[in-house]
């Protein structure tokens, strides 16, 4: 079952009695459906919520947001409203700067931010890098093949990547001109994970992640290419997660109810 949770966020495995949720952003030119086998995968004790960004699948009607700003100032006021149990946020590739800047926001206004912050598939700040690919379809087309996640039958029709290219265009055009703050302003836990063998982040890319808070920091690497969480290695996310967020979901089950 699927539940619209709002206009941003939808639950594939809805789970009322959860002790924590996690959100989760996808990468660029992803939509809120790459995520529905992990989502169902999930111990009972977490329930997912992904996020759909404007321009694909149900939202395809609507314009792609046009800026990093536009896309995280949208998501900020919603997300702060999910205060009634613990939350964490976990964002791939594109979905680790969105989720890094909602953050940012969040905890700048005082707001419901995250008890933790899992950055995936993205260098950190200081090593991101102004990219131009957004201009050349054919260049942008030739990225998205070589990164993988996608079935390769599927990116060789034309169709597909007529329907694809429209969101595609417009978040790389985000992420490529993006300017990353390079400040310490979080102090909450925050993991980067990525695959050993991503041709976008290796272990410098990732330790730079290191400087965006004064708490806790862990690295996390898992067997796989940039889309280490799909197939053959979603188990193996699916099992981290589990382990990372059985401690936080016990001492919530022994501590009183919550109000709002």
């Amino acid at each position: 079952m699927t539940v619209v949770f709002n206009t941003w966020l939808r639950a594939f495995a809805p789970r009322a009695d959860a002790a924590l949720r996690v959100v989760f952003f996808p990468h660029a030119g992803g939509s809120a459906s790459f995520y529905r086998p992990l989502a169902r995968a999930l111990p009972e004790h977490v329930e997912a919520l992904i996020v759909q960004y404007p321009g694909r699948e149900d939202r395809s009607r609507e314009q792609p947001c046009g800026s990093m700003d536009e896309l995280a100032e949208a998501l900020a006021k919603v997300l702060e409203q999910l205060d009634d149990k613990p939350v964490w946020y976990f964002g791939h590739s594109m979905g680790a700067s969105v989720a890094h800047e909602v953050t940012r926001r969040l905890t700048a206004a005082d707001g419901a931010r995250p008890g933790q912050l899992i950055v995936s598939g993205r260098p950190g700040p200081a090593r991101q890098r102004p990219d131009n690919k957004y201009l050349d379809d054919d260049r942008l087309w030739a990225d998205v093949c070589a990164l993988g996640g996608t079935d390769s039958r599927l990116l060789a029709m034309p169709e597909i990547r007529a329907v694809a290219l429209p969101s595609l265009r417009a978040d790389y055009r985000l992420i490529g001109t993006y300017e990353p703050a390079l400040g310490t302003d979080l102090d909450l836990p925050v993991t980067i994970c990525f695959g050993d063998r991503d041709p976008e982040v290796g272990l410098d890319d990732a330790e730079a992640w290191r400087a965006v808070t004064t708490g806790p920091f862990a690295v996390a690497t898992f067997p796989g290419d940039h889309f280490y969480l799909r197939g053959d290695g979603e188990g193996a996310v699916v099992g981290w997660l589990g382990e990372q967020t059985a401690t936080h979901a016990a001492a919530d089950r022994s501590a009183p109810p919550r109000t709002r």
